[in-house]
């Protein structure tokens, strides 16, 4: 996919347990999709994947924004990574590093886009389980991915793929935690 036009996708991770059978997820503003499954991992760990993969699936899109509910993943690559690394991947404690390998491959996907002369990304912060729709459809998937995860199964799943990609104008089936949209 490649393309001057802005491109929106939400993001979003899941975990049954915490730590636990984990997802990720993120859906684009066309219905394209792809989500991901890890036996055991985090919240956090999903909410890294998801915003991992929106970029890297992205690559070639000059004007991506990536919309999150999780400012734990937007502080990350926005403020934290690049401090993390120069502190040898250790935090302002002098704690190792959570997540560090996932780190490592945000901060390639970053780089890369520079390196091909293209803008970073652009992170915006919306409200999860609030009615946004876009966010959704990314607890959706990641949700489900969490599923098959508990299950012991690794995978990953895309419309850039052999996929049907979804219809994104209407609202996904609800969970118990997604407020009535109005």
């Amino acid at each position: 996919m490649t393309s001057d036009q802005p491109y929106i996708v939400a993001t979003d991770g899941a975990c049954k347990g915490n730590p636990g059978p984990a997802g990720w997820a993120w859906v684009g503003e066309d219905g394209h999709w792809a989500a991901g499954s890890v036996p055991e991992g985090t919240n956090n760990i999903g909410e890294l994947l998801g915003l991992l993969h929106a970029i890297e699936d992205h690559r070639d899109v000059a004007h991506l924004t990536v919309q999150a509910d999780s400012k734990y993943a937007i502080d990350t690559y926005s403020k934290w990574m690049d401090g993390h690394r120069a502190r040898g991947w250790k935090t302002s404690q002098k704690q190792p590093v959570k997540n560090q390998d996932i780190l490592e491959q945000l901060i390639a996907a970053r780089d890369a886009r520079r390196a091909a002369g293209l803008p970073d990304v652009v992170l915006e912060h919306v409200r999860g389980h609030s009615g946004h729709r876009l966010n959704s459809w990314a607890d959706e998937r990641a949700v489900r991915a969490s599923e098959h995860a508990a299950k012991g199964v690794a995978s990953a799943w895309s419309s850039l793929g052999a996929q049907e990609k979804i219809d994104v104008s209407g609202d996904p089936p609800r969970s118990a935690q997604d407020r009535v949209r109005r």
